[in-house]
């Protein structure tokens, strides 16, 4: 008897208690170099950037096509691709890459991907639909010069319960029409020791 009294009595407990937990957010300044995982996060991201960034915007190589194009090239952004082993959004790179190069005002860019897409469809669309005046002439883009791809990939070493993570991102710069590279470069300062108490990594 005691016992079937004792679980509804340990149940309610257990329910109170559940309910009295809270959840404390605090604040921190965005350049606070926050690790709880081990994996990439938002530092890795600052440090990779402001390395690939300075080095494409310092590339005598650049500052040639520059010069000789005697405008601004206009760069156009490709894939940043994910080759590590953990989820990876390359999008936040390439876009932290295309702000700053183009708040440089050493370059311009021109929409790909989605954006481009959706450009295209309007225009189409006011062939049809909006005034004379006012449409959007068609085959009429700013044709890029310049082609900005990347990667990022991982090594991982273990043995029992640590791990070392380093990360390897990469970006190249390429001329669309001859398909020369003008600018590439890697950083791998991103190199992380993990230690876990159980075998799991």
């Amino acid at each position: 008897m005691k016992r079937i009294v004792f679980l509804p009595v340990a149940m309610l407990i257990f329910v109170i208690f559940s309910g009295c937990a809270t959840t404390k957010v605090s604040r921190v300044d965005s350049d606070t170099q926050i690790d709880l995982s081990g994996y990439w996060n938002d530092t890795d991201v600052r440090i990779v950037c402001d390395s690939l960034i300075k080095a494409c915007l310092d590339s005598p190589r650049v500052t040639q096509a520059i010069a000789q194009k005697g405008r601004l090239p206009v760069i156009l952004i490709g894939s940043f691709r994910n080759d590590s082993d953990e989820h990876i959004d390359t999008s936040i790179i390439s876009k932290t890459m295309e702000i700053v190069i183009f708040n440089s005002g050493k370059a311009d860019f021109v929409a790909g991907g989605d954006t481009r897409n959706e450009l295209r469809a309007e225009r189409q669309d006011q062939q049809g639909n909006a005034s004379e005046a006012t449409a959007k002439t068609l085959a009429n883009e700013t044709g890029a010069d310049f082609l900005l791809t990347g990667s990022v990939k991982t090594i991982v070493d273990r043995a029992g319960g640590t791990s070392t993570r380093t990360y390897f991102v990469s970006a190249e710069l390429s001329n669309i029409e001859t398909n020369a590279r003008l600018w590439m470069d890697q950083n791998s300062e991103i190199k992380k020791v993990i230690r876990r108490s159980s075998s799991k990594l």
